[in-house]
């Protein structure tokens, strides 16, 4: 029997950080994770927040020279960058929301996450996302109705609410139990937390 899932993991496919995340994942907690897209607009809007990306320009370039030697490190693909970046994201979100549904979420968050960031294209713009779903073997005009379906716009409202309510402030974040790791350097105590768990 598969195991279950033990941790949740929040993203949005706007955020670099959680892009690095993804990559490693399977590497770094080396079991099954629910994947669960949130809209980090509406996180941040909850919160009172904004992106650091939107802030004082050296904060921006900061944290993209950081974010670029973090994939270096990782031996990932150089980052290209989208233009405009950060976008509109709630489009390319709902699709992740409805390929969750139809058992195709981890192939097409992967495949949007570097078509974004390692292609340097804007998810923004509801045609390219539409391109990446169909890479990801969605058919685009199921993806493009679901899109607009009120049942997925209540799902992606609903887990951003559930993820607020759960103290979840950005991402990428990693929850273990009633325990938050928020950050792409957070991963490796999360993956201590369940062995921690396992071992009882």
């Amino acid at each position: 029997m598969a195991a279950m899932p033990r941790a949740t993991f929040y993203f949005d496919l706007g955020s670099p950080y959680a892009y690095l995340a993804a990559e490693r994942l399977p590497l770094v907690l080396g079991e099954p994770v629910t994947w669960q897209p949130i809209s980090l607009g509406g996180l941040f809007k909850s919160n009172g927040r904004s992106s650091w990306a939107l802030r004082d320009p050296a904060l921006r370039a900061q944290g993209i020279a950081e974010v670029e030697r973090r994939a270096r490190a990782y031996g990932l693909p150089a980052l290209r960058w989208p233009h405009p970046w950060p976008s509109n994201y709630l489009f390319a979100m709902r699709l992740a929301t409805f390929a969750f549904q139809v058992e195709r979420g981890e192939a097409f968050t992967l495949q949007a996450f570097r078509a974004a960031f390692v292609q340097g294209h804007d998810l923004g713009e509801p045609e390219r996302a539409l391109e990446v779903a169909a890479q990801a073997g969605l058919d685009s005009r199921a993806a493009r109705a679901a899109s607009e379906h009120p049942l997925i716009k209540q799902t992606l409202r609903e887990a951003t609410d559930a993820a607020h309510a759960r103290s979840v402030i950005g991402v990428p974040t990693l929850a273990v139990g009633a325990r938050l790791f928020w950050g792409e350097d957070r991963l490796a105590d999360a993956a201590a937390a369940l062995r921690q768990d396992a071992a009882g």
